[in-house]
Formats: C-alpha cells, sequence, structure tokens
C-alpha cells in the first residue's frame, strides 16, 4: 500500500511539473530520445531523385541535401525500397519570409504502385506570409487519391519555435498498430489503427519534396506562389530509417514508439503530446463538425 501510494504522489509530482512549464516556450521533456539512438542514414545509400534533379543538391559527405522550387520545376526524392513498418525522420530547415503557396514535404506513400487507391502518411508545412507561422500538417490517407474518393484525416499545428531559424527533427513512426508523428522527439499526434479500413498496411515509400500548391496550401488558396521571391528553398538533414523493408524477413521487429519497446505511448510521453495539442493544435478533423464524420469512423473512439 505504501508502495502504490509513493507511486501515486510520484505521479502527481510529475503532471504538476509538466503543467507548470506547459504556456512557456520550452516543452516538457517526453523521457525519451530515438534520435540519440538511431544512426543517421547516408543519403545516397537510402534514397534517389524523383524528379527536378537540376533542383536538389547533395552534400558531398551525404548528410544533407538542399531542394528547391522555381517557376520552371520543384524537386523530389524517394527511398529506393518500400518499407512496411519502421521511423523515419529528417532534420529540416524551412525557408523565411514570403512563402505562401509552398509546399515542403516529408511523407510516406504508395502512390506509384497503387494509383488511385494509395495510402500516404504525411508531414507537411504550409507555407505562409511574412508575420505569420507556418502551418504543420499530419495527414492520413487510405485508399485514397487526388479524386473524390480522398479522403484527408488533418491535424495541424503552430510549432513553438522558428522553423526557418535552425534544423529541428520531424519524424513519422509507422509499426501495424499505429502511427505517430514525432517534433524533435515530442509525439505530437497518434493515429490508431481502429479497423482495415482507417489504416496503411501495405509497404510504402519514404519521400521528401517541395513544390506549388496555390489552389489550397495557404489560408486555402487565398495566398499563392509569387514567384518574385524564388527560389523557395527547403535544406534536409540528418536522416534517420530504421524499419521493416518490404523484402525483410516477417521476423523482422517493428519500431516502438515508446522506450519500454511496447506499442502506444508512455504515460509521460503522453502528457507531452497533450501539452503540445492544447497550445499548438490550430485543426483536428475530428472535432470539424462540418465534415461526413460517417467517412471517419475512427473520430467516434479516438485515443
Amino acid at each position: 500500500m505504501a508502495s502504490l501510494s509513493l507511486s501515486l504522489f510520484l505521479v502527481i509530482i510529475l503532471e504538476i511539473t509538466l503543467i507548470s512549464i506547459s504556456s512557456g516556450l520550452r516543452p516538457p521533456s517526453p523521457g525519451y530520445y530515438p534520435t540519440s539512438m538511431f544512426p543517421s542514414a547516408v543519403f545516397y545509400r537510402y534514397f534517389t531523385n524523383l524528379w527536378g534533379p537540376q533542383h536538389q543538391s547533395v552534400s558531398p559527405d551525404q548528410s544533407s541535401v538542399t531542394i528547391w522550387l522555381d517557376r520552371a520545376t520543384g524537386s523530389g526524392f524517394k527511398s529506393r525500397k518500400p518499407f512496411r513498418s519502421g521511423y523515419f525522420g529528417a532534420s529540416i530547415k524551412l525557408q523565411t519570409g514570403y512563402t505562401a503557396g509552398v509546399i515542403t514535404a516529408f511523407y510516406l506513400s504508395n502512390n506509384e504502385a497503387h494509383p488511385g487507391m494509395h495510402d500516404e502518411v504525411d508531414i507537411e508545412f504550409l507555407g505562409t506570409t511574412p508575420g505569420k507561422p507556418y502551418t504543420l500538417q499530419t495527414n492520413v490517407y487510405i485508399n485514397g487519391s487526388g479524386d473524390r474518393k480522398i479522403i484527408g484525416r488533418e491535424m495541424k499545428f503552430h510549432l513553438w519555435f522558428d522553423p526557418t531559424a535552425d534544423f529541428h527533427h520531424y519524424a513519422i513512426l509507422w509499426n501495424p498498430r499505429e502511427i505517430i508523428f514525432f517534433v524533435d522527439n515530442i509525439p505530437i499526434r497518434i493515429y490508431p489503427r481502429k479497423s482495415r479500413a482507417t489504416f496503411p498496411l501495405r509497404p510504402m515509400w519514404v519521400y521528401g519534396s517541395i513544390w506549388d500548391a496555390s489552389s489550397w496550401a495557404t489560408e486555402n488558396g487565398r495566398y499563392k506562389a509569387d514567384y518574385r521571391y524564388q527560389p523557395f528553398v527547403a535544406w534536409f538533414s540528418r536522416f534517420i530509417m530504421r524499419g521493416c523493408s518490404a523484402y525483410a524477413p516477417m521476423t523482422c521487429r517493428h519500431v516502438a514508439g515508446s522506450p519500454v519497446g511496447a506499442f502506444g505511448l508512455t504515460y509521460r510521453q503522453r502528457l507531452t503530446m497533450h501539452w503540445a495539442q492544447r497550445y499548438y493544435m490550430v485543426y483536428d478533423y475530428c472535432k470539424d463538425y462540418t465534415r461526413d464524420r460517417s467517412l471517419t469512423p475512427e473520430c467516434w473512439s479516438r485515443h
């Protein structure tokens, strides 16, 4: 009984500590730092150019890549092999100034293997106008494409730092039970598997890109890309690619999102995620009652 009381006391102290700093600029500690555990990846070992090779520059040591968009084209890169689960991250720095209409993205997709009925897991930075913050959009598609079948599952955030001032690490952890989005090791969103119909299970490739999405990217298309400010540049470094490829044996161990090696997040990680969502989330598709909720049944039983 004394042991139980002590444990409860420690939990309460932890909650108070996290709450006491929650309104400040420094995020609470998640207690787990996958970026310090997984080694960085060499670019050409894992990636190849997808389009716009003349708008892509890889550093001599292959630790980073710069891609840019101008009136002629954008650029993208793609992993050499597909994965069926894993932790995929990159440190990214964004351009300052007028970037409306421009999307910088790091994501998983199998669009080329399943055109018209693909799966996708997105981290997208929605360009902005001076004086307004970038929006970080996370999204999940299942069996959807750019046609009328598409059902987005967006959650959007304004970050607790300036993403143009320095590199910050953004990651997607995907395993058969859940998808977790991380920013500097802070879990900002967990998307659990509720059913096969609402969760991507087919192998996906890893992508990075910069492109013009003027029709919707900034304030629902109110502001377009202005090529007087070209080129629009994005810097990627410290790639982490740790997971089970589509060709790995079925005994390959899936990467977990918590330090105990189990599915889900620890109590401390969940408190940190709630901090990020409480203070920095600006849109949640499950709370948008103008949408047809019958198309997103997972919203009825959220974590």
